[in-house]
């Protein structure tokens, strides 16, 4: 089912990254960590279909996309950050994305943070946040997406790693075994990765030979 809606608020979340607050229809609902597929309401790209995680709650008043920009591409995601409040995009039927299963870390490259978001400000909000960490992987700080909230939430349990950067008080990438082997304790917990997919790939790999049951590393197939 299509659902047009209106957007309500945009404000910057981070270097080509903003976020998009729009009406949410009557019974609509998700569990966080989940999606739908988005497009412009525009003849243009109505039917240009781009899938986006919610990073709002259930419980919010409204829904929260929080989108990287790629205008390189002149596609969806460039079209997007052209639109002002009072603009409409088309949302969909919701599908299942990446589910919390247990206490454990969370590993993100760039806007693949954008699934985690929603699970950890619920935790937060819930007070079960205690037993999570973030590895949280970016080129420089200005690409740190909602870093002060994640800072606010998690912190010392949330580490920023920079690969095309070196600053006092944060890692330095990339986000490999010895890595891993340095910063993570206890290979028996959940793992939760998202960014891009060959990243996901090798750290789906690497954290199996590190001891991680296949099971309790969860990512989006």
């Amino acid at each position: 089912m299509e659902h047009i809606v209106k957007i309500l608020e945009i404000k910057e979340a981070a270097n080509r990254v903003k976020s998009f607050r729009v009406e949410k229809p009557a019974g609509y609902t998700f569990v966080p960590g989940q999606a739908t597929d988005v497009s412009v309401n525009s003849a243009a790209l109505k039917n240009e279909l781009r899938p986006f995680t919610f990073t709002s709650l259930p419980t919010d008043p409204f829904i929260e996309f929080t989108i990287k920009q790629y205008p390189e591409h002149h596609g969806v995601t460039d079209a997007i950050h052209h639109l002002v409040p009072g603009d409409e995009l088309v949302i969909r039927d919701v599908w299942g994305a990446i589910e919390y299963k247990g206490p454990g870390c969370f590993i993100a490259g760039g806007a693949g943070i954008t699934p985690f978001l929603a699970i950890l400000r619920w935790l937060y909000n819930e007070d079960r946040l205690a037993e999570n960490t973030l590895l949280f992987s970016n080129k420089t700080i200005p690409d740190i997406i909602y870093k002060t909230e994640l800072e606010k939430m998690l912190g010392k349990q949330a580490i920023f790693v920079l690969t095309q950067q070196e600053k006092d008080g944060y890692a330095k990438g990339p986000i490999n075994k010895s890595f891993l082997q340095q910063h993570v304790q206890n290979f028996q917990q959940h793992f939760y990765i998202c960014g891009p997919d060959p990243m996901v790939a090798a750290l789906a790999g690497t954290l199996q030979q590190l001891g991680a049951h296949a099971d309790a590393v969860v990512f989006e197939k």
